[in-house]
């Protein structure tokens, strides 16, 4: 595994932005560049951390971390829905299928957690009791295990996604009733091919996001990322227990300790420079995610950073961006 020194070394090394290849049909999201060649799409995963609809600091080789494992998710869960993938040239880069987006993100949570406004323990914590439509009873502690996972769906938008009722999904017309059916089936299934893959290598998928969009022919597939630190709040299994007992937080090995940090330093909604992250938090976050990947695919995570980023990416992506 990559230690701390290597990732201290690559603190100048991180993907913060793509536009240095100059290749048209760019656009920028939260973490991920996207650039639209007609019937594909060149996706390059950034260090980019994003939490409260910002950017709170560059993470070497979290691009590569996030890229990878979605690979091997898409591949683990192939069987459940086909997915956009078509080829991966890149550590840092999936080249997927052009899908029209279904504008309705599918939340699923096991545990009573978060810290962010939307998170199912702030709005219990408010004394909000019907989560998207679920009616959670009282006298819930944080973090503690609900009766079972309730999927509670978002609405996507350009600003920040807003939670969303099944009914108000079909009543918009979002989507329509048999697609809904269709996907709230596959999002469970997704959530436990994903815990049991992970209860096997001594974590806990605690939530999770997935996105979903329609090919040329009309097939449904799988799209964005899946089971990744980004898109899923992870905690260790061993530990679960005595600590929710002894009433601390639960050992975690995703972003959450870095939202919690910026949360204790500032308002991250309201404030309009941020503090700078500390090195070592940074450092830290780098090896979770990498301790992550190693868990969930047993494979080492083999980058010994001696490269730029940038010009390994010019590299593998010529021959698609020529």
């Amino acid at each position: 595994m990559i230690t701390k020194e290597t990732i201290q070394k690559n603190l100048w090394n991180c993907l913060e932005d793509t536009s240095f290849l100059n290749v048209p049909g760019f656009r920028r999201d939260k973490v991920r560049d996207t650039y639209d060649r007609g019937d594909t799409l060149i996706l390059i995963t950034t260090d980019r951390q994003s939490a409260f609809d910002r950017i709170l600091a560059n993470i070497p080789f979290k691009g590569q971390v996030l890229n990878r494992l979605s690979a091997f998710w898409f591949e683990n869960t192939s069987d459940i829905i086909s997915n956009h993938v078509i080829h991966i040239p890149d550590p840092n880069v999936t080249i997927g299928k052009k899908c029209k987006v279904i504008p309705v993100e599918f939340v699923m949570r096991a545990y009573l957690t978060g810290s962010t406004a939307t998170s199912v323990w702030v709005q219990y914590s408010q004394g909000i009791r019907d989560i998207c439509g679920h009616i959670l009873p009282d006298g819930m502690k944080r973090n503690q295990k609900l009766e079972q996972p309730i999927l509670t769906p978002a609405k996507k938008s350009a600003e920040h996604d807003e939670s969303i009722t099944a009914a108000q999904i079909v009543d918009e017309g979002l989507i329509d009733k048999g697609t809904w059916e269709y996907l709230h089936k596959i999002a469970f299934s997704l959530f436990a091919r994903g815990t049991e893959i992970a209860d096997r290598n001594g974590l806990i998928l605690v939530d999770t996001k997935y996105e979903f969009g329609i090919d040329d022919k009309g097939e449904i597939l799988l799209i964005d990322e899946i089971h990744t630190p980004d898109s899923s709040r992870y905690w260790m299994k061993e530990t679960y227990e005595s600590r929710l007992a002894e009433g601390k937080e639960p050992e975690n090995i995703d972003k959450e300790f870095l939202r919690l940090w910026f949360r204790e330093h500032c308002d991250p909604y309201e404030d309009k420079i941020l503090p700078t992250a500390p090195d070592d938090l940074v450092i830290e976050l780098s090896y979770r995610y990498i301790r992550l990947f190693e868990m969930l695919t047993g494979k080492e995570f083999a980058d010994d950073g001696t490269h730029p980023v940038k010009e390994r990416l010019k590299k593998n992506l010529h021959a698609y961006l020529s």
